[in-house]
């Protein structure tokens, strides 16, 4: 990456104050670019789901990977659920979505508390032996009593798919009976998972975040006090593919040493650490057994660490120094936080991260782990909070004492609760990463590049106003 003109900089850039040059291209359709991975974490698509608790769980996990891409399940959550998490991610299917259950004689009103559990809107209706028999959506328990039983409201007549059924043939099948969804059966007839119209199509555009074995990958987190050596070595017992070493201050010495220490015991693991914003914290974390680095502190929606300490650095100039450093060493860069637009996901490849953190913005879909809640309006949503909160503090703190509960919830920061309203137009976080991956395939394109790696050294940025910034953005009303 260059700057416009050659000329660097001489103060630290945020995502808004810089922008892409268009420059010869000879790729001539977005789906021909490859948007994989090369930092060991699989990812076929360079989005992560950051590490927080209002934002990745095992349904993130499982939608993320589908599609190519990484969630990090975070540290406060116990390992025996973590364990839990990870061998019920790696049982999930490749191309159908996990479907939501319920048998013949539970109630409307069971169904519509399992429905906003996943973006599909059904039910699948099953008999003893797991086979469908029916299924429900939303508008079927409308105006229905909640007590009255499913088999007075299932559609009977489904249509089954079988769970090898080449994805277009899936989606024609679907379309020429004009329905958007469909369960998949096995060759025994029991119910394998469901498959909607728009999910058939993405699994012809996406490829999806495998192991060796063929099965979704999924990453954890751990924190750097405790014994971390031993909670390490039980992840990766229980299968996670990659390892989150994560605490808000990366570059001192307990990170260090915490990082040298399961380094020892996961040799063989992909282990990112952080956060940090200078190239000397990425270099510090990489000689002590990092393979990637994540950028960030303070670009969060929900942190207030800039706010309250004056510590940070603007993410795009924090990428760009941490990310080169990286590569000298032959090692990566995550870019944790800081994006709002799919533009600021691209600029971050461009500046060289290989892959991006989303957190807030992800957390207003069905799949991040919150309870969809309902405002004064009637508008869906989500709570939000981040990690150093008084809320997740207190989440992280259970074990301890009272007393040293009350002394640490004294010094916390960042927001404890905010609302994240589902997008009507994209409820689901597969919408939302149609979007991000589109402009970033454009992105692309504009760059003459095919490959994330061409996209980096091709780039060309230059410096706007907050003027330009705002000249960019498409008008509301007119």
């Amino acid at each position: 990456m260059r700057f416009l003109n050659g000329e660097t900089p001489d103060h630290d850039l945020t995502y808004s104050d810089v922008f892409m040059v268009p420059a010869r291209s000879a790729i001539m359709s977005r789906l021909s670019v490859d948007l994989s991975t090369s930092d060991g974490t699989g990812a076929t698509v360079p989005i992560i789901a950051a590490n927080m608790t209002a934002v990745s769980g095992r349904r993130m996990a499982e939608t993320l990977a589908r599609r190519g891409g990484l969630a990090v399940i975070p540290q406060d959550i116990p390992l025996d659920i973590v364990a839990e998490n990870i061998a019920w991610v790696k049982e999930r299917p490749l191309v159908a979505d996990t479907a939501l259950t319920l048998r013949i004689d539970h109630t409307v009103g069971d169904a519509l508390a399992l429905l906003p559990k996943r973006a599909h809107g059904a039910v699948i209706v099953i008999d003893d032996a797991y086979r469908p028999i029916g299924v429900v959506t939303e508008s079927d328990c409308l105006g229905v009593d909640r007590f009255t039983q499913l088999k007075d409201v299932a559609s009977t007549e489904v249509l089954m798919l079988p769970v090898d059924l080449p994805a277009e043939e899936a989606f024609n099948r679907l379309d020429s009976a004009h329905r958007k969804l469909a369960p998949v059966v096995d060759a025994d007839g029991r119910l394998a998972g469901i498959l909607t119209r728009s999910g058939a199509l993405r699994a012809t555009l996406y490829r999806p975040n495998v192991d060796e074995n063929g099965k979704l990958r999924i990453a954890a987190a751990i924190g750097i006090n405790g014994d971390v050596a031993g909670k390490a070595a039980r992840l990766a017992e229980a299968g996670a593919d990659i390892l989150v070493m994560d605490t808000a201050h990366g570059h001192q010495e307990k990170m260090r040493d915490a990082l040298t220490l399961v380094r020892k015991t996961v040799p063989d693991l992909p282990i990112a650490a952080g956060n940090v914003v200078t190239a000397d914290g990425a270099i510090d974390l990489i000689n002590a057994g990092a393979d990637i680095v994540k950028v960030g502190v303070g670009p969060g929606a929900m942190c207030t660490t800039r706010m309250m300490t004056g510590v940070g650095r603007p993410q795009f100039s924090a990428v760009l120094e941490c990310a080169a450093a990286a590569r000298q060493l032959g090692k990566h860069a995550w870019a944790d936080g800081g994006v709002r637009h799919p533009r600021d996901v691209a600029l971050a490849l461009a500046a060289g991260a290989s892959n991006v953190m989303i957190g807030s913005w992800f957390a207003g879909t069905h799949e991040s782990p919150g309870d969809l809640l309902r405002d004064a309006d009637g508008k869906l949503y989500k709570e939000n909070f981040g990690m150093a909160s008084a809320r997740a503090v207190r989440l992280r703190t259970s074990g301890d004492s009272p007393y040293e509960q009350a002394r640490k919830a004294l010094f916390e920061e960042g927001i404890s609760t905010s609302r994240m309203y589902l997008d009507a137009a994209r409820p689901g976080v597969e919408d939302l990463l149609d979007s991000i991956i589109a402009g970033v395939r454009s992105a692309c394109t504009y760059a003459g590049a095919s490959t994330l790696e061409e996209f980096h050294q091709q780039s060309v940025l230059g410096v706007q106003s907050a003027a330009g910034f705002t000249e960019g953005a498409p008008l509301s009303t007119w």
